[in-house]
C-alpha cells in the first residue's frame, strides 16, 4: 500500500503489512472451502504478498483546493463557513478534521462529499474534477453522525439488506452472504451478528457496535472514498478507539477515509495519517499528526510533556479565538509553514500519475471493490449513475425489509387491529339492529358519518413511520441504493394487505350487527368502500409525513384537515346549504365520497320505506296528537291531493332521503373510484415530496 511518510516525499510500495480488501477476504474463504472439500487442512492461513505486482494497491489521490462556502442569514448578512481550505488524502490514509463546535468540520465533510451546492473551489480525484460529479456518489459512501438503522433487524440482516441494495445483481445470494460474513469479521461484530439493533424500547447492540454497523452498511460495496461525520460522537474512549481501528483497517484495504472528529484521544491520534484543524472555517493546521508538535513549537507554544497534542492545539485555538486578533496570526503562520514544509509534504509522486481516474476505478472494481451496478467486465460509466437492481427488485427488497422489521413489533399490529375492532364493537352496540323508521334512518346516517371519519383518523398513526425513516431513506438514496419511486411502490405493496385486513375486520363487526341492508352484494361493496377510505386516508397521511418532517406539526396539519373534511363532507350540512365561497372544499373533502357511497349503498332501494303513515308527524308538534286525529288529517290531505293516504302509505323512500341529503350527482361506483383516485393522487404527491423535498438542506 503506498504510504506517505512525514519524513520523506517518497512512497513506499513494499513497506509494512496491509489489510486485504473484502474481495481478497472472500477469495480466502473460497480457498478454505475448496481445501475443506478436497480433504486438505482448511485451517491454513492465506498470506497476502503485498510486495507482488498482482496485489499492489490501486493509487488514488483526492485533492481539494481553496474551498469556500458562504450562507446568507437574516437581513442579507453573509456567514462564511469555509474560507480557503485546502488539503489532500491518498488511498490508505485516514484524514481527520478537528475543530471546536461551529468550526466547519461537518461542512467540510459535506463539501467534499458533494452535499453542498454553492461551494467554490476545486475537488479532484487523480487530477480529474469530481466536485459536482455523479461519479463521486457511486464510488463513495457517507456515514452520518446519527446511527440510522431499523431497530428490529439483526446486525447480519442489516448488512445483508445493504448488500442486496448496493452489490451488483450478478453476484449470487451466497456470494453476498460471504461478503457480509467477511465484513462482520472485519468490523469485529461476530458476537453480535444475530442481535437486533434495538431502540429505546428494545434492548439490542451496544453504542459502539451500533456505530460499526452504521459504517458497515455503507461500506458493504467497499467504496473508494468513505466520508464520516463524527463517527466517535457519543461513544466512550474504548468504543471510539475501536471504531477508528475499524476505519484504519478499511483505509489500509485501499480506501480513503475522511472524517470529522472532536478531541480524539492519544491512541486515536496514533491511528490518523493526516490532520486538518479548523477555526471558524479557516485552516489553522494541515499536515501529519507527527508534525503537529513541531508546528506548535515553531509558533511559540511548545506542547508540555504528557499533554495530549490535539487537546493542547484546540485549547490554543479556542484561546486565540477569544483574543482581539483572533486566529489570523495562526492562519498566516500555517500558510508560511506549509510552504516551507512543501517538499516533504507533497504526496503527489509518480505512481499517482500512472493511471487515469477511470483506469484506477476499473482496476479497483476488478480487485473486489464492487461499485454499485458494476463488475470487472462492466466498469462504471463516468457520466451516468447506475443502480444495482431493477425497480421491481428494489421494491421487493424494500418490502421484505419493512415486513421483517414491522413483524417484530406485534404490539403495534395488535394495537391497530384492536382499535378498529373496538371502534366497530362500540358502534355495533350503540346502533344495534336499526329499524326502518325516520329515527332509524337518521341514526344510520350518523353511524355512517362516524364510521367513515374513523377510517381516516385511524390512519393518523402512520404519521411517525416515514418521519422516523426519513434519514435512512436520505442516506440510502443519496448513494443510489434504490430509486425514489421504488420506495413509494414498496410502501404501497406493504400497506395494501394491512388495510384490507382492517377493512374486513370493521365490515364484519358492523354490517350485520347494525342491521344494514342489501345482503352479500351490499356487504362486499361495503368492504370495498371501507378499503378505499383506508387507502385514501393512509395515502394522505403518508404524503403529509413526507412533506412535513416534524411529528407534532404533521399531526396538527392532519387532524385539522380531516376535521374540515368531516365538516364539509355532507353530514353536518347539506351540499346545497354550503355557502358558495366554501363549496370548493366540499368537493376536495376526502370524506365526502365514501360517506355518499355508503348512503347510496344503503338507501338506493326504492322499495324500502322509512316514513310510513303517521310516522311523518314524529318529531313535530303533532307527535302527541292521537292517531285517530292524525288519520282524519290524512283523509283531509288525501281529498285535497286526490289520493288516498292511510297509516300504511309510504311517504318517504330511500331515494327520497338521498335527494333530501343533496346526494344526486354521483353513483356509488363513481364515489368508489374517486376515493381510490384520491389515494393514488396523494401517493404521487408523496413521491414528488421525496423527489424534491428530501434533499440536503445546504445550498
Amino acid at each position: 500500500m503506498p504510504r506517505v511518510a512525514a519524513e520523506s516525499q517518497e512512497i513506499s510500495l513494499d513497506g509494512g503489512w496491509e489489510s486485504p480488501t473484502l474481495g481478497e477476504l472472500l477469495k480466502d474463504l473460497e480457498d478454505g472451502h475448496r481445501k475443506k472439500d478436497s480433504g486438505e487442512d482448511a485451517s491454513v492461513h492465506h498470506v497476502l504478498d503485498v510486495a507482488s505486482p498482482e496485489t499492489r494497491p490501486v493509487p488514488f489521490l483526492l485533492s481539494f483546493n481553496n474551498l469556500c462556502y458562504d450562507v446568507r442569514g437574516k437581513a442579507d448578512s453573509v456567514k462564511t463557513l469555509l474560507n480557503d481550505v485546502s488539503g489532500e488524502v491518498c488511498d490508505g490514509d485516514v484524514l481527520a478534521v478537528l475543530g471546536a463546535s461551529g468550526a466547519g468540520k461537518s461542512t467540510l465533510i459535506d463539501a467534499l462529499a458533494g452535499r453542498v451546492s454553492s461551494l467554490r473551489g476545486t475537488v479532484t480525484l487523480n487530477g480529474e474534477k469530481v466536485l459536482k460529479s455523479q461519479l463521486l456518489k457511486v464510488i463513495s459512501a457517507y456515514v452520518m453522525q446519527d446511527d440510522l438503522l431499523f431497530p428490529m433487524l439483526t446486525v447480519k440482516e442489516t448488512l445483508m439488506f445493504a448488500s442486496e441494495f448496493r452489490l451488483p445483481r450478478s453476484l449470487s445470494k451466497s456470494k453476498k452472504m460471504e461478503r457480509v460474513e467477511a465484513l462482520i469479521d472485519k468490523l469485529g461484530l461476530r458476537n453480535a451478528a444475530d442481535t437486533i439493533i434495538g431502540d429505546e424500547g428494545h434492548r439490542g447492540v451496544s453504542g459502539g457496535e451500533r456505530r460499526r454497523v452504521s459504517i458497515g452498511a455503507d461500506i458493504i460495496h467497499d467504496p473508494i472514498v468513505l466520508f464520516l461525520d463524527e463517527p466517535t460522537s457519543g461513544l466512550d474512549s474504548t468504543n471510539a478507539f475501536m471504531v477508528v481501528q475499524v476505519l484504519k483497517r478499511i483505509a489500509r484495504s485501499g480506501s480513503m477515509v475522511i472524517m470529522s472528529i472532536h478531541q480524539p484521544s492519544a491512541r486515536i491520534i496514533d491511528l490518523l495519517d493526516r490532520l486538518i484543524i479548523l477555526s471558524r472555517g479557516k485552516s489553522v493546521f494541515s499536515g501529519y499528526p507527527t508534525s503537529l508538535p513541531q508546528f506548535l513549537s515553531d509558533f511559540g507554544h511548545p506542547v508540555p510533556g504528557k499533554e495530549n497534542i490535539t487537546e493542547f492545539a484546540l485549547d490554543l485555538v479556542r484561546e486565540l479565538e477569544g483574543s482581539t486578533k483572533g486566529t489570523e496570526e495562526l492562519v498566516e503562520f500555517n500558510e508560511k509553514w506549509q510552504q516551507n514544509q512543501s517538499p516533504r509534504a507533497t504526496p503527489m509522486t509518480t505512481p499517482y500519475k500512472a493511471l487515469s481516474l477511470k483506469e484506477s476505478i476499473t482496476t479497483s472494481v476488478s480487485r473486489g471493490k464492487l461499485v454499485s451496478g458494476s463488475t470487472s467486465s462492466n466498469p462504471i460509466s463516468m457520466e451516468t449513475v447506475s443502480y444495482a437492481n431493477t425497480p421491481l427488485v428494489e421494491a421487493y427488497i424494500l418490502s421484505k425489509r419493512y415486513i421483517k422489521n414491522w413483524s417484530r413489533t406485534p404490539e403495534l399490529i395488535i394495537t391497530r387491529l384492536a382499535t378498529v375492532l373496538v371502534t366497530g364493537l362500540i358502534l355495533a352496540t350503540i346502533y344495534w339492529r336499526l329499524d326502518n323508521t325516520p329515527r332509524g334512518a337518521q341514526e344510520r346516517m350518523a353511524f355512517f358519518s362516524f364510521a367513515m371519519s374513523t377510517m381516516f383518523y385511524t390512519c393518523a398513526d402512520n404519521l411517525p413511520v416515514f418521519i422516523h425513516e426519513r434519514y435512512i431513506f436520505l442516506r440510502e438514496t443519496t448513494h443510489n441504493a434504490y430509486r425514489t419511486y421504488s420506495y413509494v411502490i414498496s410502501h404501497v405493496l406493504v400497506s395494501l394487505p394491512q388495510l384490507l385486513a382492517l377493512s374486513i375486520a370493521f365490515a364484519v363487526t358492523t354490517f350485520w350487527t347494525v342491521g344494514l341492508s342489501g345482503g352479500l352484494e351490499s356487504f362486499l361493496y361495503y368492504c370495498l368502500i371501507i378499503y378505499a377510505a383506508f387507502w385514501s386516508g393512509s395515502s394522505f397521511v403518508t404524503f403529509i409525513s413526507g412533506l412535513i418532517p416534524n411529528v407534532m406539526i404533521s399531526f396538527m396539519v392532519t387532524i385539522s384537515y380531516l376535521s374540515y373534511c368531516l365538516l364539509m363532507g355532507g353530514f353536518f350540512i347539506n351540499r346545497d346549504r354550503i355557502p358558495g365561497y366554501w363549496i370548493w372544499f366540499h368537493y376536495i373533502s376526502l370524506m365526502k365520497y365514501p360517506y355518499e357511497a355508503v348512503l347510496i349503498n344503503e338507501f338506493d332501494d326504492p322499495s324500502r320505506c322509512f316514513v310510513r303513515g303517521v310516522q311523518v308527524f314524529d318529531g313535530t308538534l303533532f307527535a302527541k296528537v292521537p292517531d285517530a286525529i292524525k288519520v282524519k288529517m290524512f283523509d283531509t290531505l288525501g281529498n285535497s291531493l286526490g289520493t288516498k293516504i292511510t297509516e300504511s302509505t309510504c311517504l318517504r323512500t330511500g331515494p327520497d332521503l338521498l335527494l333530501q341529503q343533496g346526494i344526486s350527482q354521483l353513483s356509488k361506483w363513481d364515489c368508489l373510484w374517486v376515493t381510490f383516485a384520491w389515494g393514488i393522487f396523494f401517493r404521487i404527491l408523496f413521491y414528488l415530496s421525496l423527489l424534491f423535498g428530501s434533499k440536503n438542506k445546504r445550498t
